[in-house]
Formats: structure tokens, C-alpha cells, sequence
């Protein structure tokens, strides 16, 4: 990839580049690199071929800012079939999000048929136009491909996303840290209206029963919900194959400043 990474490693630490920046505020970081720098550290340490990374969640307490990032795992359990593990997003020496992995081992599924929703009936995203609209993808932090619906219209909503640049430079991103990085757009795709986004998320789930093998990671918005301005929002997952599992969030009543 020719685009700038997130983020470069230096002395064991990670150093936010300016693509980090998100849309809250100039001075802080985009969701979606806290929940990827967060999972890609918990494979890169606790990952095994072994097991599926089934569980992903990302409490994010604030914003970080563009100081330098460590991050910090822990062993909760390790056992036959299930492990778990924690680790905690320190930004300038402060805790600002952490996150809990549960790997499952890999089986067999066991017989009988159980009923599902199904393949989304979806254009590959080779046969789909880019956007002619430049903001889209947030100017350039990812590709898009819209399927159905758009960004902040009422009514069903599915897209294609795709990663354009490293998460850490010089680090090839494996299916498990695109899903994890791409994870947090379920909330803004879920919660945003007419009046545009005003939601801002506290953390984000992801569900997976496999790892994607495609690049493109398709987006269906399935749920949103809100009272006394807090929100729930939820997306099912898919590659260029079919259902990988599911993304959801929970998210606080914001206003973007301007």
C-alpha cells in the first residue's frame, strides 16, 4: 500500500501519523484505529491457527491524542477450547480504552441444519462505480462501494469498505485487523439520519464465525435503537463470499463541532 500507515512503530510504542485523525475532533484519533491497533496487537501476541478471534470488544473511555500509543495485553484464561484475553489502549501514559478477545478453538460443526438469515443479495464490488463524491470514505481513510442507501439516509443501508493503507507500517494487515479496523464504521452507518451523524460511540463488538477472505468487507445496517440519547446500532458482516458475523455498538447523544 502507497498511502500512509496509521500508525509507525519507534522504541516498542506506536506513533499516530495524521491519517489517524477522526471526525469528532482535529486533535484526536478516529475510532476505528483504536479498536484495529487494539485487536491487531492482541493477534499478533495471542493469535493461533488453532483458534478464531470470535470475540472482539472495544470500550473506548475517550478520544486519545496524537501522543505516542503502548498497548498492554493480559491472559485472562487459557484453556483447551477457550481463551481470553484483555489489553489496554495508553495513550501519553494514560488509559483511554481497553478490549477483550475470546479465541475458540476450531472444530467441526456438528450435523443437522439450523436456519440462518442468508447471503445478502449484493453487486461485487468490482462491478460497482466508485464514489464520485470525494468525501466519501471520509476523503480518502478508506474506499467505498455503496450498495444500497447512503450515509445518513433513512431506509436500508449496505456498502462495501475496503482498507487503503497499513494499520502500522510495514506490517501487512491480515484479515482479522481488517474487519477489527473497518469494525467501528457500524456505528456512525447504523446510528447517523437526516440531520447527519450525532452519536458518538463507546465501544464497539464484533462477532465473527470466520475470517474474512476477500478484502472488501460488506456493511448491512440490521438494527438501530435510541432513548434518553443513548443508542444501540448493529451491521452484519460479509466478504465476497457470503456472512462472516456481525458488528454492534452502543453510542452517547454528540454534537460535531464544525
Amino acid at each position: 500500500m502507497t498511502n500512509d500507515p496509521f500508525f509507525e512503530r519507534q522504541d516498542g510504542r506506536f506513533l499516530p501519523t495524521p491519517a489517524c485523525r477522526g471526525p469528532w475532533n482535529p486533535q484526536s484519533l478516529h475510532g476505528r484505529v483504536i479498536v484495529g491497533l487494539l485487536g491487531h496487537v492482541l493477534e499478533a501476541e495471542h493469535g493461533d491457527p488453532d483458534f478464531i478471534p470470535a470475540r472482539l470488544t472495544v470500550d473506548m473511555y475517550r478520544l486519545p491524542d496524537f501522543s505516542p500509543v503502548e498497548v498492554t495485553t493480559r491472559v485472562v484464561r487459557e484453556g483447551r477450547r477457550i481463551k481470553v484475553v484483555d489489553a489496554e489502549f495508553i495513550s501519553g501514559g494514560v488509559s483511554m480504552g481497553r478490549a477483550s478477545c475470546q479465541f475458540l478453538r476450531r472444530t467441526e460443526n456438528p450435523e443437522g441444519t439450523v436456519w440462518t438469515p442468508g447471503n445478502w443479495k449484493a453487486p461485487a464490488p468490482a462491478d460497482i462505480p466508485p464514489p464520485e463524491d470525494k468525501r466519501m470514505g471520509m476523503g480518502g481513510m478508506w474506499a467505498m462501494r455503496r450498495i444500497t442507501g447512503d450515509f445518513g439516509e433513512v431506509g436500508v443501508k449496505r456498502t462495501w469498505m475496503s482498507e487503503v493503507r497499513e494499520l502500522v507500517g510495514g506490517e501487512a494487515l491480515t484479515p482479522f485487523t481488517r474487519v477489527a479496523v473497518a469494525a467501528d464504521f457500524a456505528s456512525p452507518f447504523a446510528n447517523a439520519g437526516d440531520k447527519g451523524l450525532a452519536y458518538i460511540n463507546s465501544d464497539v463488538t464484533v462477532y465473527l464465525h470466520r475470517l474474512p477472505v476477500t478484502e472488501w468487507i460488506g456493511f448491512e445496517v440490521v438494527n438501530h435503537g435510541a432513548s434518553d440519547g443513548v443508542a444501540v446500532g448493529e451491521c452484519f458482516l460479509y466478504d465476497e463470499q457470503g456472512p462472516i458475523g456481525s458488528a454492534a455498538c452502543t453510542a452517547l447523544a454528540q454534537v460535531m463541532k464544525r
